[in-house]
């Protein structure tokens, strides 16, 4: 599945989490500069000061419940306890002038810090 394939999916898809083509590219341009058995791992963890918050991470290993996604030819993966709080969210990337940071458009937080790292369910 290509990026492009992923950003244009429907919700009815059945794939619970899509990465737009710009998060994809940066990705894709983070990963580039570490081994080719790099991935992305995206993770909803406990804490931040929402009640949960988002963890990216550079792997190497794959677990047999991820969820995997392509982001042009690298791999997102996201475990299975996380794709439930992370069902029909885009993995976003913003690059303004205060800064820039991946974003996730989370349909699932009925309410989210300021910073957009943490939310509530």
């Amino acid at each position: 599945m290509t990026a492009s394939t992923v950003t244009d999916q429907t919700r009815s898809d059945n794939t619970p989490v899509t990465v737009s083509a710009r998060a994809a590219a940066r990705i894709a341009k983070i990963l580039s500069t570490e081994s080719d058995a790099a991935m992305l791992r995206v993770a909803v963890e406990g804490g931040g000061c929402s009640g949960f918050q988002y963890k990216f991470d550079i792997v190497e290993t794959r677990e047999d419940d991820d969820l995997a996604l392509d982001a042009e030819g690298r791999q997102v993966l996201i475990d299975s306890v996380s794709v439930e709080y992370l069902s029909g969210s885009v993995i976003d990337f913003s690059d303004e002038l205060i800064g820039a940071a991946f974003k996730i458009e989370n349909p699932n937080a009925t309410a989210s810090c300021g910073c957009g790292t943490s939310f509530s369910l």
